[in-house]
């Protein structure tokens, strides 16, 4: 049965930890752990998964950062200390479980079954027969910015902000995160970005042929998220930046060249 490490960034999050949930799904899925990153929280956050992990060490872990360095980075750190170690998949989830813990097996399922898959990404379609609750500003919003995501990516994404994700642990997606993002709030896109600077400089496999989207069967917002509507227009300029420094045809190394790690070495062996 193939093991998963599931990361689960956390800033002050002690009111909206759910960790009875956390509890019961360890017990009952020994194949599959968790890596919680307090992002340098200043409430009880830290010492809860301190208590996590002293109840179910087996299954829950904790990487304390010294100070809140963001999502994106406290995902990152999270990533890379889970794909080294031996697993075959690693991902990440919202810590206030609007993606419930349930459908984690749905996604190992999916890379189970198609071994040319390298990720798998959450996609919140409200359709009959799934309960996908999203306050609607938030809803049209993010459309918006779905659209205006595909087109930068020539990539027909439905919902690249989707909070759950999971990778194939390979040298490849190693590699998306050997080096510190340049956007926090949607880093989501700048991985996919990423992907297609490999794809471009490595003759890596597409992504059209690699990503798959998972429609969820239920997913709902949770009180108290950090995300509001004003920083939708944060996410265009940071989708710009992606733009211009990723995407923009004139672009002539890849973005690897910034930190020159021997997972990228290994990539380019592999090309």
């Amino acid at each position: 049965m193939s093991s998963a490490i599931i990361v689960i960034p956390c800033f002050n999050e002690e009111k909206r930890l759910e960790i009875l949930q956390f509890r019961k799904y360890g017990i009952t899925h020994r194949n599959h752990h968790f890596l919680f990153v307090n992002d340098g929280s200043s409430d009880r956050t830290g010492i809860i998964l301190d208590e996590l992990k002293e109840f179910d060490p087996d299954a829950f872990d904790v990487l304390h950062l010294p100070r809140n360095q963001g999502k994106a980075e406290a995902v990152r750190q999270g990533i890379l200390q889970a794909m080294h170690a031996d697993v075959d998949y690693a991902g990440f989830w919202d810590a206030d479980l609007a993606t419930p813990l349930e459908m984690i097996s749905e996604f190992t399922a999916q890379l189970d079954q198609t071994p040319e898959l390298s990720m798998v990404i959450g996609s919140r379609v409200k359709l009959l027969g799934r309960q996908i609750e999203r306050q609607q500003l938030r809803h049209y919003l993010g459309r918006v910015f779905a659209t205006a995501a595909s087109i930068v990516l020539k990539l027909p994404i439905y919902d690249s902000q989707c909070g759950a994700k999971m990778f194939r642990v390979t040298p490849e997606t190693k590699t998306l995160f050997t080096t510190r993002f340049l956007t926090n709030w949607i880093f989501d896109v700048e991985l996919l970005a990423r992907a297609r600077q490999l794809e471009k400089f490595f003759q890596c496999s597409s992504l059209e042929e690699t990503v798959y989207e998972l429609p969820l069967t239920k997913w709902m917002d949770v009180a108290g998220s950090k995300v509001k509507p004003h920083d939708f227009l944060k996410a265009f300029f940071e989708l710009c930046s992606i733009y211009w420094n990723y995407l923009r045809p004139s672009i002539k190394e890849p973005f690897t060249q910034l930190s020159e790690t021997p997972v990228t070495e290994e990539i380019r062996r592999a090309a």
